[in-house]
């Protein structure tokens, strides 16, 4: 059963985010979708020989697989889940696009992730406006042994980034399989360490603002021929559309007109 969130909710779950820099969207994924998820991802991981890195950050015991819009049909859903969605969009606004989509896999013995906002590189004065609303789907149950996403509530309103091996005092973000942390990306948190004899899954479908550059480069990384089964709300998340009908028009045209071949439709107005 497909989960929409009332008014209300979404407007307490908003409220949480600016309040706190996260929120728990409990039970919103349905069982089928969450099987279809973890079959695929380990598809992929097989078929693509995904292994862990070698660096602390990304972890040496941690797969991820990047660029899921591009590999699977079942990944298109996620993007633009109705529950949480439109959450991301009263964070945001509504020309947020898909900044990355990816799978994060934490096998057991891995250490805890360094401290980090993932908009810690945009180079502007903290705290600023959200400009990044990034989420990170259960595909199983999130426990502290297992590694669930440490966070650190309230620092997204914080002067500067954390240390990332500072000794800030953090909270598990422990939630059941089929629930989604939505939180600000400006929030300090990292991966936790998986004390847990099972492997720790999630997806992290995550979102920027319409003006900031998306962390994967959607426009290049999704062949036109994926990009042009996408759904009108997809096409624009990717990144296939304008913000305010003028960031990221081609000779004042949307660049859906490349995916449609329809010719050049003018947008409305002036630019400059």
């Amino acid at each position: 059963m497909t989960v929409v969130l009332t008014d209300p909710e979404l407007a307490r779950h908003a409220e949480r985010v600016a309040a706190d820099g996260y929120t728990v969207l409990e039970d919103v994924i349905d069982a089928q979708h969450l099987d279809e998820l973890a079959s695929e991802v380990a598809r992929l991981t097989a078929a693509l020989n995904v292994v862990p890195a070698e660096n602390i950050f990304e972890g040496t015991r941690t797969t991820r697989i990047y660029n899921l819009l591009a590999r699977g049909k079942v990944f298109e859903r996620v993007a633009e889940h109705p529950a949480v969605l439109p959450l991301v969009e009263r964070v945001l606004d509504r020309g947020c696009l898909v900044s990355s989509l990816s799978s994060i896999a934490i096998a057991p013995g891995e250490a805890a992730q360094p401290l980090h906002a993932d908009d810690q590189i945009i180079p502007l004065p903290r705290p600023h406006v959200p400009i990044v609303c990034n989420t990170m789907w259960a595909i199983t149950d999130f426990t502290e042994e297992n590694g669930a996403t440490r966070i650190v509530p309230g620092s997204h309103t914080a002067p500067a980034p954390p240390a990332p091996f500072g000794d800030q005092p953090t909270i598990p973000a422990v939630m059941r399989r089929g629930s989604v942390l939505v939180y600000n990306g400006s929030l300090w948190h990292g991966g936790g360490a998986n004390r847990s004899t099972e492997t720790r899954l999630g997806i992290a479908m995550n979102y920027c603002a319409g003006w900031i550059r998306q962390q994967e480069n959607q426009q290049l990384g999704i062949p036109l021929e994926i990009a042009r089964g996408f759904s009108p709300r997809l096409r624009k998340l990717a990144g296939f559309g304008l913000y305010k009908r003028l960031l990221g028009h081609i000779d004042k045209c949307s660049p859906e007109d490349l995916l449609d071949g329809t010719g050049p439709r003018p947008i409305v107005g002036k630019l400059g």
